[in-house]
């Protein structure tokens, strides 16, 4: 019952997501892609959440889980007063190193969520969900061929930072600010504007890996191999 009840939730999810898409480009006056990008990044979104909670996974494992969204959470607000100077990339890609890529995403979607109860809710929230998810999904992929060290976390956490989270994130200003009419010289001038703060971000993401990485990294695995919780990094 409880995995039809999700399967049902999740048509009605897409049939609604799609449903949007389709009013936005055959029967809206005017297309809005505000609405269009946001119907786009939570259908990115569902494979991965819908595929976390249908698969058999047990209570240990889900407390790993939260316990990493917790940490990022508080990672992110104990640095509230600096701007962009946060950790929470970095627990993210430590989290996808030691768990893989999809629990990475997963770890890094429900992490911008929640912490933004604390820095505000806001047409943003869905990008910095995808983003940093993203920023999960591709360093457990990147680390499946690449042996996670300080200087290699350092790198790929840096350059997930500031491109990969830097542009998704901009995007979100580049669509609200553009006063209904995007023009390549005005998205750029916006892009420019927002890379300062993504340099910073991904500064600061690769400094706590540098620092913390490889400490962080051998105490997930001592955890998981103790109890016994998770999963394969190849998941």
């Amino acid at each position: 019952m409880r995995k039809l009840a999700q399967i049902i939730t999740a048509l009605v999810l897409l049939l609604s997501l799609a449903g949007v898409l389709l009013w936005q480009f055959f029967a809206a006056e005017k297309i809005n892609f505000y609405i269009i990008c946001v119907a786009v990044l939570l259908l990115s979104m569902l494979p991965f959440i819908i595929g976390f909670e249908v698969k058999k996974i047990s209570a240990r494992e889900i407390t790993l889980v939260a316990t990493l969204i917790a940490l990022a959470v508080v990672s992110r607000a104990v640095f509230y007063l600096i701007p962009q100077f946060k950790p929470i990339a970095a627990v993210v890609v430590v989290s996808a190193v030691c768990l893989g890529a999809e629990r990475g995403y997963v770890i890094g979607a429900f992490s911008a969520f929640i912490s933004n109860f604390i820095f505000g809710q806001g047409y943003w929230t869905p990008f910095q969900m995808v983003a940093l998810g993203l920023v999960g999904l591709l360093s457990g992929l990147i680390f499946k061929f690449v042996k996670p060290n300080r200087y290699t976390m350092s790198a790929v956490g840096f350059i997930l930072s500031f491109v990969v989270y830097g542009l998704i994130v901009d995007t979100s200003s580049v669509l609200t600010m553009s006063a209904g009419e995007i023009t390549l010289p005005g998205a750029l001038a916006i892009y420019a504007s927002g890379a300062p703060f993504s340099f910073i971000f991904g500064a600061s993401t690769a400094l706590f890996l540098f620092l913390f990485g490889d400490t962080f990294v051998k105490k997930i695995n001592r955890i998981n191999t103790k109890f016994n919780l998770v999963i394969s990094k190849k998941n």
